[in-house]
This record gives structure tokens, C-alpha cells and sequence, in this order.
């Protein structure tokens, strides 16, 4: 059960990453986002309702910071996947946390995963260079989203350091939240206050944050972090599927190969890690792209 919870967690987080894409038309990748940070956020607050007046001033900082990052790592994926494929901008982004690994152990084994993800990319740059399926600002945005999900790693261990139970979760959804909005109505103006994307945006942010919270919280009290980190290795084939039934996006075998080399060296670099890094208190795909 454990298992097939973080399996379920990652599909439903891709699926209604996939979903989210397709009211691109109307409210545009930051209305979405606004959309999906903010419905959550309501949620998570009107659950946890953290107590911000107790907190000391490094709490707030670090819960600050966390939000920061969630709203830059959630903006730059949803832009990426306006712009490229579901499964090439995973692989792009997986980059973030797997350097950061590498850089926070500084083992050689560590950097050969790099390595070997970077070959991943590369092969994909290769399939796709001059064809519709690749283009600067996806790239761009991907690599942001990469650059954003290491922030989040960091600053979620310190939150979940420093402020105890879910508070500190729900409060940081809370700042990103503020931080996306405005950008959401200039992108998508009224229409985020039709009640039809309210409820298309609602759908979002259940399948893409609350459902897959609440497995991967069930999950981590059975699974060892190791394999509950090995587990989110498929990530980039979910995305994959997620992007081919529901966008029609259809990948040659080429970068499906190199998409495998960026899955392979997640895993790898989990497997011969010695002591995994500081997780944050909520799993790092739990919000993701």
C-alpha cells in the first residue's frame, strides 16, 4: 500500500499538472498557477491554521523563503509546459535537485549521476533541436523550475526544522500564494473569478497538491526515505504518459531515451547516496510542476 501510494502521488500530481495545461487557452500558465497556489493555500490554511504571531523571527524567515521558492519553482514549470513537452521539461528540471545532491555530498558518484543526466538532456537537445518540440524560453523556464526545486529542498528542510506539525506547510503555500496572484490577474484578469475556472482551478490543485500530499504523507510512515525517493525516480515517464493521453504529446524514441537517463540517474544517485539530504517536511514533488 505504501508503494502504490507514492506511485499514485506521482501520477496525480502529473495528471493534473497535464490537466492544468489545457486552461492554458483561457487564464494563460500564471493564471493557473495563481489558481492552483491559491485555492491550496486556502485549503491548507483553513486545515492547519498556523499560529504566525507565536512564531520567533527565523521561523517566519525560513517560512518566507519557503514560499519564495514555491512560487518561483510552480510559476517557472507551468510556464516551461506552456511552451514544451510534459516529460522534456521534468528531465530538464530533475537537473536542480540531482546537482544539488551532488553538491551537497561531494562525492564522485554524485557527479558521474550529473553527468549522466546531462547526457540525458543532451540526447534530447539532439532529438529535438529545430523541431516544435523544443525552444529557448521552455528550456529556460525548465532549468528556472530546476533552479527553484533545489531552493525548495533547502529552505523546506529548514522550515521543517524550525516550525513544527503542517503550519509551516500551509503559512509558505500561503506567501506563495500572495506572491503569484498578481501576476494571475494580469495574465488571466476576471476570468480567475469565473466560478467555471474556480472549479476547473479547485480540480487542479486537488490532484496536483492535496490529493498527492495526503499519499505521500501516508507513504513516508511506512517507506524509508530511500525508497520513497527511488519511487519518484518515475516521475519523468508519468509525465511522459500524462502529457501523451491528455495532450497528445508524442515523444520519438530518442528522447524517450534520453528522458530514461534523467529517471535512471534519480534513482542511481538515491541508491548509492550514504546519507540522503535533509528532506523538507513535505516531500519535494508534492507541489511540483
Amino acid at each position: 500500500m505504501p508503494v502504490a501510494a507514492v506511485v499514485g502521488s506521482v501520477f496525480s500530481l502529473q495528471f493534473g499538472s497535464g490537466y492544468a495545461a489545457t486552461l492554458f487557452y483561457a487564464l494563460g500558465a500564471a493564471g493557473v498557477t495563481a489558481l492552483r497556489l491559491g485555492l491550496s493555500a486556502l485549503v491548507m490554511l483553513a486545515i492547519f491554521r498556523p499560529r504566525i504571531w507565536r512564531w520567533s523571527a527565523d521561523q517566519r524567515k525560513a517560512v518566507l523563503g519557503f514560499g519564495v521558492a514555491f512560487a518561483f519553482m510552480n510559476g517557472c514549470f507551468y510556464a516551461a509546459i506552456s511552451h514544451i513537452p510534459f516529460g522534456i521539461a521534468i528531465a530538464i528540471e530533475f537537473l536542480g535537485p540531482l546537482t544539488l545532491a551532488a553538491v551537497l555530498s561531494r562525492r564522485l558518484t554524485d557527479f558521474l549521476w550529473v553527468i549522466f543526466a546531462l547526457a540525458g538532456v543532451g540526447l534530447i537537445a539532439l532529438r529535438n533541436v529545430g523541431t516544435d518540440q523544443l525552444n529557448w524560453p521552455g528550456v529556460l523556464f525548465a532549468a528556472a523550475a530546476g533552479i527553484g526545486w533545489a531552493a525548495y529542498i533547502v529552505m523546506g528542510a529548514r522550515v521543517g526544522a524550525l516550525v513544527p506539525g503542517h503550519g509551516g506547510l500551509a503559512a509558505s503555500l500561503g506567501v506563495a500564494a500572495i506572491l503569484v496572484i498578481p501576476t494571475g490577474f494580469a495574465s488571466a484578469g476576471t476570468a480567475l473569478l469565473d466560478p467555471k475556472w474556480t472549479l476547473a482551478g479547485l480540480a487542479v490543485a486537488f490532484f496536483s497538491s492535496m490529493l498527492p500530499y495526503g499519499l505521500e504523507m501516508f507513504a513516508l510512515k511506512a517507506l524509508p526515505k530511500k525508497t520513497f525517493a527511488i519511487l519518484l525516480a518515475i516521475e519523468p515517464a508519468a509525465g511522459v504518459l500524462a502529457g501523451w493521453v491528455i495532450l497528445n504529446q508524442r515523444l520519438d524514441a530518442g528522447t524517450l531515451a534520453g528522458i530514461a537517463c534523467v529517471a535512471i540517474a534519480s534513482a542511481g544517485a538515491t541508491l548509492t547516496r550514504r546519507e540522503p539530504p535533509a528532506e523538507p517536511e513535505k516531500p519535494v514533488d508534492a507541489v511540483l510542476t
